[in-house]
């Protein structure tokens, strides 16, 4: 044995060390070790377990505690020293704790191994993120309720195919991407659920013949229960996946929000303006103010798909059990959690810094002849059937964009050219208003119902 290969903890097998071009292609540790938390808490509920199973004695148990408790404090201050040739924040953590408290740290691994070690601290990671998650999520859907709740009765055109529709209101508008992110918020919850089962005890890929209690540990780590077969334990990474699938859909939520925010920002809309603290400027144009935050979340989703694929590409052809393949589930998984996390906390802070223009709204709504869907209502009340009222009503939009005026514009003589049922009380169905106020519904854009909405997603929220 080489005075090198002795630091490895299977160097009995192997004759010669590792070359460093391997050890630099097989390590992890210089992004896993982001895992170090979650390590020690799950090496410290296996040493109490094993302690209480009487596989370890007391004193082992005491000092690995001790030791663990010296790590901590080592990494927290930044005077723990990473090793590439340790591969992984695993074996670092175990290493330096033997260099701390001898044999009680060789003991710490009796009955488990890095297979059931690493799927177990991925779980409590993900745990994790998706908790600081949620309370992100929580934060930002509260900032578009109080956008919407401002913002209730400003009327704007809603649009179908980028083409005025018909009128609704911007707390209307912010409140179907609460909707989004409420759905958002259900998935990573109901992620967590699947994450929240313990791996520890699966060993290698078989089980360990030591007299282990795994529901105990499952419960001091806070997950709901264990993974029953001991292979999937081990080699199962479908929670990764949906994890990421999850962060897809919200990033796919985040980046329709920035697409809207982007066009409304364009002075040919000019809808709203957004904070300078989210914009920046040209180099050579001094007029340019881009809003660069919305631009780059878009950019960013593309970023979270690619790791949902890698992830789903990394495990199609893997045969039981683990394979050094499952490495590579790390990174997408680490970089998915920081985009989302990142944006979240910007767009949260972003949407309270959101300025409605709402002239620019109200000029909008008179250039697309958004209340034709109430004139054909309000022939439909009349008693005509719906099919001859969408034509009646197509002749008088035609007729108005010929003399270049909304449908409020045509005089009462002009309107009964194409109905005989239209009468004095017409234009006060044509009014951006009425429309409006004629959606008294629930889920309707009356400003009753946005501000009905918005109090009972308070209550929820």
């Amino acid at each position: 044995m080489t005075a090198n290969s002795h630091q490895y903890t299977w160097a009995g097998r192997f004759s010669e060390p590792v070359a460093d071009l391997v050890k630099r292609y097989t390590a992890s540790v210089d992004f896993d070790q982001r895992m170090w938390r979650q390590d020690i808490r799950a090496s410290l509920a296996h040493a109490r377990m094993l302690a209480r199973q009487g596989i370890i004695a007391a004193a082992d148990l005491a000092d690995i505690e001790r030791g663990m408790a010296v790590i901590t404090e080592e990494i927290e201050t930044g005077r723990f020293e990473w090793s590439l040739d340790l591969e992984d924040v695993h074996l670092n953590i175990e290493k330096r704790l033997t260099a701390l408290v001898g044999d009680a740290g060789k003991r710490l691994h009796t009955g488990r191994s890095r297979n059931d070690q690493v799927a177990t601290d991925i779980r409590l990671y993900l745990c994790d993120a998706i908790d600081d998650i949620q309370v992100l999520l929580k934060t930002f859907r509260g900032a578009l309720l109080d956008l919407a709740e401002k913002e209730a009765a400003t009327p704007m055109p809603g649009f179908t195919h980028l083409q005025v529709a018909q009128p609704v209101t911007f707390g209307h508008h912010m409140l179907a991407y609460f909707e989004m992110f409420g759905r958002d918020a259900e998935r990573f919850a109901d992620c967590r659920k699947r994450t929240a089962r313990l791996p520890l005890g699966a060993a290698a890929l078989a089980g360990t013949t030591y007299p282990i209690d795994r529901e105990s540990v499952a419960r001091e780590l806070g997950f709901t229960g264990v993974c029953e077969n001991s292979l999937d334990a081990v080699s199962d990474r479908d929670f990764a996946i949906e994890f990421c699938a999850a962060c897809a859909l919200l990033m796919m939520h985040i980046s329709r929000l920035s697409e809207e925010l982007v066009m409304w920002m364009s002075p040919r809309v000019g809808f709203i303006q957004i904070a300078d603290r989210f914009c920046t400027g040209s180099s050579i144009m001094p007029q340019k103010k881009n809003p660069d935050v919305p631009e780059l979340a878009r950019g960013k989703t593309g970023r979270v798909y690619g790791q949902l694929l890698s992830l789903l590409t990394l495990m199609k052809a893997q045969p039981l059990a683990y394979n050094k393949d499952n490495q590579e589930d790390k990174e997408p998984l680490f970089d998915a959690v920081d985009t989302v996390t990142d944006t979240l906390r910007i767009f949260a802070d972003m949407a309270g810094g959101i300025r409605v223009r709402a002239d620019n709204m109200a000029a909008a709504l008179r250039q697309g002849f958004a209340t034709a869907t109430d004139l054909a209502d309000y022939l439909v009340k009349k008693g005509l059937p719906f099919r001859d009222a969408h034509e009646a009503v197509g002749h008088a939009v035609k007729a108005a964009e010929m003399k270049g005026v909304d449908l409020d514009g045509l005089t009462l003589d002009e309107l009964r050219q194409f109905s005989p049922l239209i009468g004095d009380d017409v234009h006060a169905a044509l009014t951006v208003a009425g429309s409006l106020a004629a959606r008294n519904h629930l889920g309707g854009t009356a400003p009753e119902q946005v501000r009905a909405a918005v109090a009972r997603a308070r209550k929820h929220l």
